[in-house]
C-alpha cells in the first residue's frame, strides 16, 4: 500500500464507512445522467405533440445534449484535476439539478433546447469525477469490486431509463405530460449535493494538465457547422449556406489538429493528444466508437418515433417493448467480460457486430412482413439478438481500444473515447434528418402517418445495418488478444494515485 493509501484509509473512519457513502452518491449521480439519456427518448413523441416542437428541435434535444457533453467531457475531467474533484462534481450536479428544473418548466420548445444543452454541458462537468472520486476514495485492491457495482449500475439505468420514461410519461402527473421526466431528477439532485459536500472527500491530481479552451471551441464549432445544417437543411429546402457551411466544418477540424500539435510541443498538455492515433488499435477503436455512436443515435430516436407516432402505441407499451433488448444487452455485456474476450479476443466484438446486424436485418423483415399490425411479441427476437450483439461490443470495447496505449496516455485516451463516441451519436441525431425524416412527406394525411412512418423506419434500418458491416470492417484492426483494462490495473494505480487535499 502506498503512503497515500494509508493516510486514506486512516480518514475513512469508522469502519470505512464515509466511502461507501461517497461511492452511493457519485453511483446516484451517474445513474441520474445515464437514466436523463434513455428516459428522454420515450418522451419525444409527447414533447413533439404537446410543445409543438419542429423536426430539427426534436433532434435537437437529444442531440443538444450529447454535443454538449462531448464538447465539454476532457475539460470537465481536467478542471476536476486542477480546481478539485469534490468542487467540479458538486458543481456539476447542482448545475444538472438546475438546468433539469429549466428543461422541466421550459415554457416552449426553444427553451427547452437551450436547457439540454446546459444540462448535458453540466454532466460534462459532473459525469468525469465520478471515476476519479473512487479512484482517489478506494485503495487499489477494492477497485475491482466496485467497478463492478458500477457496471451493474450501467446496466440497471439502460434497463430503467425506458421504463420509467413510459411510466412517467403515461401517467401524466398534475397534468404536466412529459415535464416529470425532468423534474425527477431534482429531489435526487438536491439530496446528492447535500451528501456530497458532507461525505466526499476532496482530491486534486498531482500534475494537473492545462485547459485547452481553444480546443474546446474549434471541436465545438466544427460540429456545430456540421450538426446544424443537416438538421435543418430538410425543412430549408437545403441551402447553399449549408453546403458550405459542412464543407467549412473540415476547415475547422483541420485547423484543430494543427493547433493541438502547436499546444503539445508549447506546453504539454493538448485537448487530443494526437500522438495516441499513431497506435494503430486506438485509432481503429475511434474510429469503431465513433461509428458504432452514429448507428445508436439514429436507431434509438427513430425506433421511438416508429412505435409511438407510426404504429400509435402508448408510451409504456413502447417501454415495455424495449426491456428485452436491455436485458440481451446486459446479460451479455456480463458474459463478454467475463468469459468470452478473455478466451477470444477480437472475434467476439466482430460476432457482435454481425449478430447486430442479423438483429437489424430481421426487424427489417419483421417490420415489412407486418406493417401497422405488427406486435410487440413479434420485436421481441429481433430486439433480443440486436441487444446481445450490442452487450458483445459495448462492455469490452473500451478496454480493446485501450489495451496497446501507453499507462501516462491512458487518462487522455479514455476521455477521448467517451468523447468521441457522443460526438458520434450526436452526429447519427443529426443525420435523422437524413435517413428518417427525409423518408417522410411535408404534409401527410391522417391515413398517411403510419405506413410513411413504417417505410422511413425500414430506410433507416437499412443505414443501421450497413453502419454495423462497416464497423465489423473497422474491427479487423483491433489487437487480437486485449490486455487488461488499463484503469484497473493495479500496477498502474500508485502512477496515477491522486493526490489528497485537506
Amino acid at each position: 500500500m502506498t503512503s497515500t493509501e494509508q493516510t486514506l484509509s486512516a480518514r475513512q473512519a469508522p469502519g470505512g464507512r464515509r466511502r461507501w457513502f461517497a461511492l452511493a452518491i457519485v453511483m446516484a449521480a451517474a445513474f441520474m445522467d445515464l437514466v436523463d439519456v434513455t428516459i428522454v427518448n420515450i418522451a419525444i413523441p409527447s414533447i413533439e405533440r404537446t410543445a409543438h416542437a419542429s423536426v430539427s428541435q426534436i433532434q435537437w434535444i437529444t442531440a443538444g445534449y450529447a454535443l454538449a457533453f462531448a464538447a465539454g467531457l476532457i475539460t470537465g475531467g481536467r478542471l476536476g484535476d486542477i480546481h478539485g474533484r469534490k468542487r467540479l462534481f458538486l458543481i456539476g450536479i447542482g448545475g444538472f439539478t438546475l438546468a433539469s428544473a429549466l428543461c422541466g418548466f421550459a415554457a416552449g420548445p426553444e427553451m427547452l433546447v437551450a436547457s439540454r444543452v446546459l444540462q448535458g454541458g453540466m454532466a460534462a462537468m459532473m459525469v468525469p469525477q465520478v471515476l476519479s472520486i473512487v479512484h482517489a476514495t478506494f485503495p487499489a485492491h477494492e477497485r475491482g469490486k466496485v467497478f463492478g457495482l458500477f457496471g451493474a449500475i450501467v446496466g440497471l439505468g439502460a434497463v430503467s431509463g425506458p421504463l420509467l420514461g413510459a411510466l412517467l410519461t403515461e401517467w401524466n402527473l398534475f397534468g404536466l405530460e412529459w415535464r416529470p421526466i425532468f423534474l425527477i431528477n431534482l429531489p435526487v439532485g438536491v439530496l446528492a449535493w447535500l451528501l456530497g459536500r458532507r461525505f466526499i472527500t476532496e482530491s486534486k491530481a498531482p500534475k494537473a494538465l492545462k485547459l485547452d479552451l481553444v480546443g474546446v471551441a474549434l471541436v465545438s464549432l466544427g460540429l456545430l457547422m456540421l450538426l446544424y445544417p443537416l438538421t435543418r437543411g430538410r425543412e430549408l429546402g437545403w441551402p447553399l449556406w449549408g453546403h458550405l457551411c459542412m464543407a467549412g466544418a473540415l476547415v475547422v477540424f483541420a485547423a484543430l489538429v494543427s493547433y493541438e500539435k502547436r499546444k503539445a510541443a508549447k506546453d504539454g498538455s493538448p485537448l487530443v493528444e494526437l500522438s495516441l492515433f499513431r497506435v494503430k488499435s486506438f485509432a481503429a477503436g475511434i474510429a469503431v466508437q465513433t461509428v458504432f455512436g452514429v448507428a445508436l443515435g439514429i436507431f434509438f430516436l427513430v425506433w421511438t418515433l416508429y412505435m409511438q407516432i407510426g404504429l400509435g402505441w402508448s408510451p409504456l407499451r413502447a417501454g415495455l417493448t424495449g426491456v428485452p433488448f436491455s436485458l440481451a444487452v446486459s446479460t451479455a455485456a456480463g458474459m463478454s467480460v467475463q468469459k468470452l474476450v478473455p478466451r477470444f479476443g477480437r472475434k467476439v466484438l466482430q460476432a457482435g457486430a454481425l449478430v447486430m446486424a442479423v438483429g437489424v436485418l430481421l426487424y427489417l423483415w419483421e417490420a415489412h412482413r407486418y406493417g401497422l399490425g405488427i406486435a410487440s411479441w413479434q420485436m421481441a427476437l429481433p430486439l433480443v439478438v440486436m441487444g446481445a450483439g450490442m452487450g458483445l461490443i459495448v462492455a469490452p470495447l473500451t478496454d480493446v481500444v485501450l489495451s496497446e496505449v501507453p499507462r501516462e496516455h491512458a487518462g487522455s485516451a479514455s476521455g477521448l473515447i467517451n468523447t468521441v463516441q457522443q460526438m458520434g451519436n450526436a452526429l447519427g441525431l443529426g443525420l435523422v434528418s437524413v435517413v428518417f425524416f427525409g423518408e417522410i412527406g411535408d404534409r401527410l394525411a391522417l391515413a398517411q402517418v403510419g405506413p410513411a412512418f413504417v417505410h422511413a423506419f425500414q430506410h433507416a434500418l437499412w443505414w443501421v445495418a450497413g453502419i454495423m458491416a462497416a464497423i465489423f470492417l473497422l474491427m479487423s484492426a483491433l489487437p487480437k488478444r486485449p490486455a487488461q483494462h488499463v484503469e484497473g490495473a493495479g500496477a498502474q494505480a500508485p502512477a496515477r494515485e491522486p493526490e489528497l487535499v485537506h
